[in-house]
C-alpha cells in the first residue's frame, strides 16, 4: 500500500507563514510527479504547486512569489512553504503524487490538511 501523509496545517493570521510536509510511504518504485492541490468550501480542487514528471515546477498564479515547493527525494517528501498568507488561501490542502508502485503508475492523494488564514 502506498500512503501520502500530510502535516503542518493550522490556523494563522493573514501575512503569516506555514510549512506543509507530505511523506510518501509504502511499496514505491518511483515518484513521477508530486505536489499540492487545495480545495476551498464550495469550490473544486485546484493546483497549488507541483513537481512535474519532467522535473519542472508549476505554480498557480495566485501563489507565485508567495509559496515555494521543495522536495527531498531521499525521503520521498515534498514541502510547501507558504508565506504572506491571505484569507483566500484558506482551504484543505491535499498532497498529490503520481507513483509507480506495482509496475504501473497511478495517482495517489493524501487525506488533506486544513489551512485557515484569519483576516
Amino acid at each position: 500500500q502506498v500512503q501520502l501523509v500530510e502535516s503542518g496545517g493550522g490556523l494563522v493570521q493573514a501575512g503569516g507563514s506555514l510549512r506543509l510536509s507530505c511523506v510518501a510511504s509504502g511499496r514505491i518504485f518511483s515518484i513521477n510527479a508530486m505536489g499540492w492541490y487545495c480545495q476551498a468550501p464550495g469550490k473544486q480542487r485546484e493546483l497549488v504547486a507541483v513537481f512535474t514528471s519532467g522535473g519542472s515546477t508549476n505554480y498557480a498564479d495566485s501563489v507565485k512569489g508567495r509559496f515555494t515547493i521543495s522536495r527531498d527525494n531521499a525521503k520521498n517528501t515534498v514541502y510547501l512553504q507558504m508565506n504572506s498568507l491571505k484569507a483566500e488561501d484558506t482551504a484543505v490542502y491535499y498532497c498529490y503524487a503520481n507513483i509507480n508502485a506495482y509496475g504501473f503508475s497511478r495517482d495517489f492523494w493524501g487525506q488533506g490538511t486544513q489551512v485557515t488564514v484569519s483576516s
